[in-house]
Order: structure tokens, then sequence, then C-alpha cells
């Protein structure tokens, strides 16, 4: 019996000692909560602070991105608008210096009659000479292709062939229509007959 005493005894001691180091750890273990709970709001806090802070962010960025955008087709329209001027109203220096030729020519119309036509022939030739001079203002000259000159398919265009004794084989004998160069590029070609 007395085993049995000291056995319950000893098993009470036990049971009293697990339970003062559960009550410990539960304690252990509220405090540790209480602190995880007093930083989960901290914690918590900081990270809402963290998403407020992306999301304005973001918003600034897309707003960025739709201004931008903006500016993007703005500028299209504008370049648009620009070039179909240009195109439109390109030419505009270069007719107004052709203007002043075609006023020479309806003043010698205007003036003309057979005992004049020594005046009308000199007010065409003044007439052709501005032209050609308002044309050489703007880059435009004319191809070389008179008799005598090698045939080049590059710059003339051969509208004939004929036997000539005068002139070497594949160079011209005469020029029907001038052509000419813009800035070193074709414009146009001559037309001309070449010698067999």
């Amino acid at each position: 019996m007395d085993k049995k005493k000291h056995s319950a005894s000893s098993i009470s001691e036990a049971l009293k000692e697990k339970a003062s180091t559960a009550e410990e750890s539960e304690k252990q273990e509220g405090a540790e909560s209480a602190d995880l709970t007093e930083a989960e709001p901290d914690k918590l806090a900081e990270m809402e602070n963290a998403l407020k802070a992306k999301e304005a962010e973001a918003a600034a960025n897309w707003d960025k991105y739709l201004r931008e955008r903006a500016d993007l087709e703005n500028y299209r329209k504008r370049v648009q608008k620009e070039k179909e001027e240009l195109l439109k109203y390109g030419n505009e220096s270069l007719i107004l210096e052709i203007l002043p030729a075609i006023d020479n020519m309806e003043r010698a119309l205007e003036h003309a009659s057979e005992e004049s036509m020594a005046a009308i022939i000199e007010g065409i030739k003044l007439t052709l000479s501005m032209l050609q001079s308002t044309l050489k203002k703007f880059g435009v000259t004319p191809v070389q292709s008179g008799p005598g000159t090698a045939f080049d398919p590059a710059f003339h265009q051969a509208m004939s062939q004929v036997e000539s004794t005068e002139q070497e084989p594949n160079t011209i004998v005469a020029e029907f229509q001038k052509g000419y160069l813009l800035n070193e590029r074709l414009l146009r070609p001559a037309l001309v007959s070449v010698a067999k």
C-alpha cells in the first residue's frame, strides 16, 4: 500500500509539474501571441501604406501613359497636316517665280502686230531666258543632247534611228524635245533621233 501511496504521490507531483509547465508555456505563448498581435497591426498598417503608395504610383504612371499617348497622337496629326500642306503649297515659290514670265508673254501678245514682229521675238526670247533662269534657281538643268552627243539611254529616249554620214553610230543626230534634270536626277528624258 505504501508503494501505491508513493506512486500515487509521485504521479500527482508529476501531474502538478506538468500542469505548471503547461501553464508557463501557455503564459509564454500568450505573451508571444500578444506580441504578435501587437506587431501584426503595425505590419498590416505598413503593408497597407505600401499598397496605397504603389496604387498611387500606378495611377500616376497610367496618367503619364495617357498623356504621352495623346501627345503622340497630336504629333501624328500635326505632321500629317504639315505634310498635306507641303504637298499642296510646296511649289508656291516656284510658281511665284514663273508668274512674271507669264505676265511678259501676255504683254507681248497684247502688243503683237505684223509690224512689231521683231519686238515679239525679242519679248519671247526674254521670257524664255527668264523661265530658264527661274528653273535653274530650283535645280532644273537641261540634259546635254545636242547633235554629236553620245546616246545614253539613262538620259535620252530614242524616237528614231537614221542613217547618217555626218555622225558616228550611236550618237544623237537631232533633238526633238529637251530633257531636264532636277538636282542631278532625271526629270524628263530628251527625245532624240540616233545615228545607225
